[in-house]
């Protein structure tokens, strides 16, 4: 009995070992090693990249053996197999064919061609895509792109990366890849063959790596996106320069592309075409001056995840209402102030104010409904105007007859709106990147929502996201005339580089009878992580004086 317990054991030991494959990518023509090869799981974030000598390792232990195994790299066919036959068969060599190249006749037309730049050019030492794998051992491997679009034919002659920080003593090997367009988000690639590079500090060049494809011949039209990936473990970190607010894609190894508004690496290249062309996704200047004292946001959520507020157990309380539950945090005593937070947001949206101003105030932070921890049941469209009711039902809860409120983005829209509805109980309001109408952020971002609420629906996201983003579309709907009737004063602030244009916070600070306007030079959108001190002195001014 002992001996058939232990041959159990052996053979569940041997079955797992079996999941994990290792083995040798090859070239069928040449019996040649591939290096740095993707292996992966399509629709899935397990994956890794074979090494300079075509060699891998895969752990399929935890995976659905219904889905396929992938092995890619430009200029071979795509290898696909189902992971519980990959499992069985457990291939030590995998031979790849290589694609057969055809080659299409050009007729060149005598016209002059002139240089270009298109793409994100900031050079922020601030705002970065964070590369680190000690502290992401998996994920590094990820890939990030970003959109182009021509109607005249154009040749790249060279891929340019803002690199604001460097720190690796070994060579850092990366892949840049070429991607057509498949419904909005990087399809296929464009290459005959891997744009694979090692870089080191001493090829970047006043902040900038520059490599040279032109004899690559790599002819483009319509829309395409340029990638990169980093393809192995390095000792040290790079932060990658990066413009908030413009559009990048990411994806984690077969996953899913998807689209991220909150900012774009640096990638730009440099290429020939006619005079009259121009890279059409190029997005408005006004997202570019990103502030060069803005904190890196990576630095600020994790400490915003380490704060502990808006998990707070000793202090979180929940207001139960007929079709929501709403999250809140209380710190502090006096004079009670709101804190309301952005779309998608959170309590530990203000991380950095809670500390301070809750010397000075009674501070109730809350989740908004069908944000952080609370909840939404309703079906209809979200509004601002329900925003402001569900803070009314919390003042009445708490027994307040008179409140201030901070509010940011969204947050400062729902501020509006309460001013406008309890005229009563309001005293004092601090709106920060606030808008009125939808255009307030300029048509081409609310043409770009629309777009992504679309694909989003196609792609069956989930609804609470979906309703979101539509209401950014939809929302604010506050008229000239109802600016004119707020009796509360207010504090009208907003980046020097806000998304929102400074024409639209002229115009609300201009309308409402009892305000005033504070621009923070050189920040963006995002002035509560920016400017945290001094927009904390400035509401605790404004409100006690």
């Amino acid at each position: 009995m002992k001996k058939l317990n232990f041959l159990f054991v052996l053979f569940l030991f041997s079955a797992f070992q079996a999941q994990v494959i290792s083995g040798t990518i090859f070239s069928k023509e040449e019996n040649k090693p591939i290096p740095y090869v993707k292996i992966g799981v399509e629709k899935d974030n397990l994956g890794t990249v074979s090494d300079e000598s075509g060699k891998f390792s895969l752990d399929l232990s935890k995976t659905n053996t219904n889905k396929n195994v992938r092995i890619e790299v430009s200029g071979y066919e795509t290898f696909s197999m189902n992971v519980g036959n990959f499992i069985k068969q457990n291939p030590q060599q995998i031979f790849l064919q290589e694609k057969v190249q055809t080659i299409k006749e050009v007729k060149l037309t005598p016209k002059k061609l002139v240089d270009k730049n298109w793409g994100v050019n900031t050079k922020s030492k601030s705002v970065t895509y964070s590369v680190n794998p000690e502290f992401d051992k998996t994920n590094f491997l990820g890939e990030t792109a970003i959109q182009f679009n021509t109607k005249k034919r154009a040749k790249i002659r060279t891929i340019n990366l803002n690199v604001a920080q460097f720190n690796s003593k070994e060579p850092v090997v990366m892949r840049y890849t070429i991607y057509n367009d498949e419904n909005g988000l990087p399809g296929k690639s464009l290459l005959d063959e891997e744009i694979t590079v090692e870089l080191t500090s001493d090829k970047i060049k006043d902040g900038v790596f520059s490599l040279d494809v032109n004899n690559q011949n790599i002819w483009v039209k319509g829309k395409f996106y340029v990638g990169i990936q980093f393809l192995k473990a390095f000792d040290g970190n790079i932060r990658i320069s990066a413009a908030l607010f413009k559009t990048g894609y990411i994806r984690e190894f077969y996953q899913d592309w998807q689209k991220m508004s909150i900012a774009a690496p640096a990638i730009n290249i440099d290429v020939k075409v006619d005079k009259s062309a121009v890279n059409e996704s190029a997005e408005k200047d006004v997202f570019d001056n990103v502030s060069a004292s803005l904190q890196d946001y990576t630095l600020f959520l994790e400490e915003a995840r380490k704060s502990g507020f808006g998990k707070n157990t000793l202090t979180g309380r929940v207001l139960h209402l007929k079709d929501a539950d709403i999250y809140y945090e209380i710190y502090g005593k006096g004079e009670p102030l709101f804190l309301l937070h952005g779309n998608g947001g959170s309590i530990d949206a203000f991380t950095k104010e809670i500390p301070e101003l809750s010397k000075h105030f009674q501070v109730i932070a809350m989740d908004t409904r069908a944000q952080g921890k609370s909840t939404d049941t309703s079906t209809e469209p979200l509004t601002y105007k329900k925003f402001a009711e569900d803070v009314k039902a919390l003042a009445d809860e708490l027994k307040l007859k008179k409140i201030n409120i901070l509010g940011w983005s969204d947050g400062g829209n729902t501020a509006i709106e309460f001013a406008i509805k309890y005229p009563k109980m309001t005293n004092k309001i601090i709106t920060s990147g606030a808008n009125v109408f939808p255009n307030g952020v300029g048509e081409k971002m609310v043409e770009d929502m629309k777009i992504d609420v679309a694909r989003m629906k196609a792609e069956h996201k989930p609804e609470r996201d979906i309703r979101l983003e539509q209401l950014m579309i939809d929302e604010p709907k506050i008229t000239k005339e109802q600016l004119n009737k707020i009796s509360a004063k207010a504090l009208i602030v907003a980046g020097e580089n806000d998304l929102i244009l400074r024409s639209h916070t002229e115009y609300i600070a201009k309308e409402i009878p009892n305000s005033k306007m504070k621009i923070y030079k050189g920040a963006s959108h995002g002035v509560p992580v920016e400017r945290a001190e001094e927009l904390c002195q400035d509401v605790i001014d404004f409100i006690k004086k």
